[in-house]
């Protein structure tokens, strides 16, 4: 068994999970880590708990320490010189005539590194670009295209529900969301309806797929015909919820059929 503790960074909801390393730390707190890209400043997210080693990516590395007044005077000002190498980047891309949107930019905190994250229709060659950066902020330089739906889940918005995105708050990782799940709910297939403000199927298809995939598998299909007390017809309409389903007869007579 190891002691972790979920962490979240500045620039990402995902939870990363790392040692506490005897420190006496609570939800909240900001913390000091080492990661893959370098030392990140990050909050605690999920407080101490023991976990089986089996369950855990291993090697899991230790928080550093506490955040303290210097490392929180650090982080102001990397959010500062994240802005302006926003502006920055946006400038020159523009100069080399590049198609890129930038999200955002940010540095680790002991600014070994300075990430760009941006969307393209297709695929750059930034080459020059991260020379420039490079000789401007004497650090290594990543530039990471992103799709439309991690731009939705970093910049935020409202979806057609009236609610904040469920990327941006909730939602730790994309799952696959298909066009058959529109279906399977009979839903309209207008893409102002069963889209998000990314341009893609809405995530929460996922939500209730499940549950309609359950509640169909005795009901009869729009289309199918079948045969009924009154006569054989096709079926117009299904009520999933009440169990019941309406069957056009031949002479136009609409019945409705029960499948409690």
């Amino acid at each position: 068994m190891r002691e972790v503790v979920g962490i979240v960074f500045p620039d990402s909801e995902n939870i990363y999970y790392f040692e506490t390393g005897n420190l006496q730390l609570v939800k909240g707190q900001n913390v000091i880590v080492e990661t893959e890209r370098g030392i990140q400043y990050g909050m605690v997210k999920i407080k101490p708990y023991q976990e089986r080693e089996e369950n855990l990516m291993l090697p899991v590395k230790k928080v550093l320490r506490i955040s303290n007044s210097d490392d929180e005077k650090q982080h102001e000002q990397n959010i500062k010189d994240g802005r302006k190498a926003l502006k920055d980047v946006i400038r020159i891309a523009k100069q080399l005539n590049l198609d890129m949107h930038f999200i955002n930019a940010s540095f680790t905190h002991n600014r070994s590194q300075l990430l760009f994250k941006f969307v393209s229709d297709e695929r750059v060659d930034f080459r020059e670009l991260a020379k420039k950066l490079a000789q401007i902020y004497k650090t290594r330089i990543e530039l990471r295209q992103i799709g439309v739906r991690d731009k939705a889940k970093e910049v935020g918005g409202i979806g057609p529900c009236g609610r904040f995105l469920c990327c941006s708050s909730f939602l730790r990782e994309f799952t696959s969301v298909s066009i058959n799940m529109a279906k399977n709910q009979y839903l309209a297939l207008n893409p102002t309806k069963i889209n998000g403000v990314c341009g893609r199927l809405l995530c929460c298809l996922n939500y209730e797929d499940e549950t309609y995939s359950e509640l169909k598998k005795d009901m009869p299909e729009i289309g199918y015909v079948v045969k009924t007390k009154e006569g054989t017809g096709k079926v117009v309409s299904v009520n999933l919820f009440k169990k019941t389903y309406q069957v056009e007869l031949k002479d136009n007579q609409i019945v409705e059929v029960s499948n409690r």
